[in-house]
């Protein structure tokens, strides 16, 4: 799982589990066809990629001064900017974005720390790049 446009896949497939999830758990969010939620996750990944940081960035001594639940409101409003946008993706509320980007971000830390690769234990050799005799002046 090494080639980046596998690893995109993945990610991709993941958000859209997330999605789903919250779509099956918190009343107000639905989607209507696979080709909905196919749209869902494409701009949901691009506006993680691009607004994000920006509002990351912006909104930072708020996320300092609440210790990182600021970031628990950036990401529900992006959910529900996406929500606004996407026919057929219906997001309720604010609370129901909440509860949305939650479930959303535990799917991705749950399953994303299940498929990353494990470093290598201390004193293992496999994996290791092979011993070269260089000497740095």
């Amino acid at each position: 799982m090494s080639h980046p446009w596998v690893q995109l896949l993945v990610r991709w497939s993941i958000l859209a589990l997330g999605v789903t999830l919250a779509s099956h758990l918190v009343p107000g969010i639905r989607y209507d066809s696979p080709t909905t939620l196919l749209v869902v996750v494409l701009l949901l990944s691009l506006f993680n990629a691009v607004l994000r940081p920006v509002l990351v960035l912006f909104t930072l001594p708020f996320i300092v001064l609440t210790m990182g639940l600021g970031m628990l409101v950036i990401n529900a409003l992006l959910f529900l900017f996406v929500g606004r946008l996407v026919e057929g993706f219906e997001v309720g509320s604010f609370w129901s974005a909440l509860g949305g980007s939650v479930i959303v971000s535990l799917t991705n830390m749950i399953l994303s720390s299940i498929i990353r690769p494990r470093p290598p234990r201390p004193g293992s050799r496999r994996g290791a790049p092979p011993a070269q005799d260089v000497i740095d002046v």
